[in-house]
């Protein structure tokens, strides 16, 4: 999914994607899922509260690992159903050097809710 020639956007545009950090506070195998997937429910704090997530991660993260981590995910995309489970927020990674998926944390814990400026 190389992006190296996306169309440029505005810094309003950029603005528009509601980034935040949130705790992952459960994590369980997600089976039903065509790809090897999480379930993740996230705390974003009292402002967003709690959000889940189906994440293609299960290469790079374990479960017992996830919880109580920090991770970044876009809020304000719509709900999209995947299977059985409705995902509420996107939560965002980057490839390995195999293209299988690392999360994007902040490498020392910060304020729930702290949106990516």
């Amino acid at each position: 999914m190389d992006q190296g020639n996306a169309a440029p956007i505005t810094f309003d545009d950029f603005m528009k994607v509601d980034i935040r950090v949130g705790r992952i506070v459960a994590a369980e195998a997600f089976p039903q899922a065509r790809k090897p997937a999480f379930k993740l429910t996230i705390d974003f704090g009292p402002e967003i509260g709690i959000k889940r997530s189906s994440a293609q991660i299960t290469v790079n993260h374990s479960l017992d690992a996830l919880v109580g981590t920090q991770v970044l995910a876009v809020v304000n995309f719509p709900p999209r159903q995947i299977g059985p489970f409705m995902s509420e927020v996107l939560t965002l990674g980057v490839p390995d050097e195999n293209g299988q998926v690392m999360l994007i944390r902040p490498d020392r814990d910060v304020p729930l809710g702290g949106r990516l400026y």
